[in-house]
């Protein structure tokens, strides 16, 4: 199996042909190209190229002149300039334009191969990071979630079946548990796929600015207001919109949905005339809107036209046995993104995120492999070692509550359980985990302390 392919573009033949013969013999499929014209069209049909070694004297180009357009055609390929007549000016300006290196013919052939095995190693890992960034940029669907769970392929069934429609969908979860993605995935299976995809997170957003972040608004509506602005729900038009954290809204920004879900119009602050949308809704909860409904924090109308189609996506507690294909997928994206050659996972490794029971779900999970990735060394499998603490004291996945054994069943062994679950379905946010767990922030700060929580 060849190591990858080299481009030469060179006018003379017997160097070319030499340069050709070490670099074969070094395992690599090799190009050749007598002019830059010819070069260029290589490029063009082979797409993988590693290494360009380009002549800076060719018949119809100056190499230096040519390494743009080089670079233009093969964006992730390394380029390596030849010269007979070099000149510091040239050699300067090649690597500003991004050369990886600049040498003179002749001088150093024996030591060719290990320069370009050098500049080969660089374009690879270029290579595998485009290829996971496309991995994770591309058109999300069902088929590329990873992971096989009963628990997921049933929410995956449900997407599938609602996608063709258009009624509006609701994704119950608990934080981090992936339902943008699920947002993603329905759009891209329905009609409207190609068409806009917006995500807005309802909690981002101060609750003064969000309404006129949705509806958009008039010039002069406002102190500040110095022009129109179209809102999100027109950018969305045609297509998508994914409200995420749907409890946060304002009962009054509430009463301005359930008309866009009923009528599909809505008026922008500072106009009187209605302006027209076509948007399909799918909205995303991590608290209990039946119940806020019944309580009076949510509109009941609202929650009723939103329930249209419910799924719940499952936390990744509920899906042990997408732990490992998850694993080893975040792993190697962040070993390619930082040029590290990381293996995989021990048994030790793996057999510690098994068992761990995940309050923060996907995102804590991606979270702590990125860590991890930053501190292993490279070469070798995973270690345990690399985890963070809590995966380490008294072997429980409970583990990081001062004071308390894995088998402690007292109340306050539950209530420090409970907390540190929702400190890390809250991303660390005292505020919010204060008001979930419905104490107030001094409250919190002094059990945070009491039960070995403070970081």
């Amino acid at each position: 199996m060849p190591q990858g392919t080299i481009l030469i573009i060179d006018d003379e033949p017997r160097l070319r042909q030499l340069l050709a013969r070490l670099l074969e013999l070094e395992d690599y499929h090799v190009l050749q190209a007598v002019n830059a014209a010819e070069g260029l069209e290589l490029l063009g049909q082979h797409p993988q190229v590693l290494v360009v070694l380009c002549d800076v004297k060719l018949p119809d180009a100056h190499g230096v002149q040519l390494l743009p357009r080089l670079k233009q055609k093969a964006p992730l390929s390394e380029i390596i300039l030849m010269t007979a007549y070099g000149t510091i000016i040239d050699g300067v300006q090649a690597m500003k334009d991004g050369a990886f290196d600049y040498i003179t013919k002749g001088d150093s052939n024996d030591q060719l191969p290990v320069l370009v095995e050098r500049a080969a190693e660089k374009a690879r890992l270029r290579y595998r990071v485009a290829e996971l960034e496309r991995q994770v940029g591309q058109q999300h669907s069902f088929e590329s979630m990873i992971g096989h769970s009963p628990a997921l392929e049933r929410a995956k069934t449900l997407g599938r079946q609602v996608a063709a429609t258009d009624a509006t969908v609701l994704l119950e979860g608990p934080t981090g548990s992936g339902k943008e993605l699920f947002a993603q995935s329905i759009h891209q299976a329905s009609p409207r796929k190609g068409k806009p995809f917006v995500a807005v997170n309802c909690s981002a957003f101060p609750k003064d600015l969000l309404e006129s972040e949705l509806f958009g608004y008039r010039k002069g509506a406002f102190t500040g207001a110095l022009g129109d602005k179209k809102g999100l729900l027109e950018e969305a038009s045609g297509g998508t919109l994914f409200l995420d954290e749907i409890g946060e809204l304002e009962l009054s920004v509430q009463a301005k949905f359930l008309r866009v879900l009923e009528t599909q119009t809505f008026t922008k602050l500072g106009d009187t005339k209605p302006t027209k949308v076509d948007v399909r809704l799918v909205a995303a909860t991590n608290r209990n809107l039946k119940q806020e409904a019944a309580n009076g924090q949510f509109r009941p109308d609202l929650y009723y036209r939103l329930s249209v189609f419910t799924i719940g996506v499952p936390p990744l507690k509920a899906r042990p046995d997408d732990v490992a294909p998850l694993a080893e997928y975040f792993l190697r994206y962040f070993a390619a993104r930082m040029s590290k050659r990381l293996p995989g996972l021990d048994a030790d490794t793996l057999r510690l995120l098994q068992r761990y029971d995940w309050p923060g779900n996907v995102r804590e999970l991606k979270n702590v492999l990125e860590r991890a990735a930053i501190l292993a060394p490279a070469d070798q499998p995973l270690a345990a070692a690399y985890l963070p603490d809590e995966f380490h004291a008294s072997g429980s996945p409970a583990a990081g509550l001062a004071g308390f054994s894995p088998d402690d069943r007292s109340l306050r062994a539950l209530e420090a359980q409970h907390i540190r679950q929702v400190m890390a379905e809250t991303e660390g946010n005292k505020t919010e985990a204060a008001r979930q767990l419905g104490i107030g922030l001094t409250t919190l700060y002094r059990k945070l302390q009491e039960y070995g929580l403070a970081s």
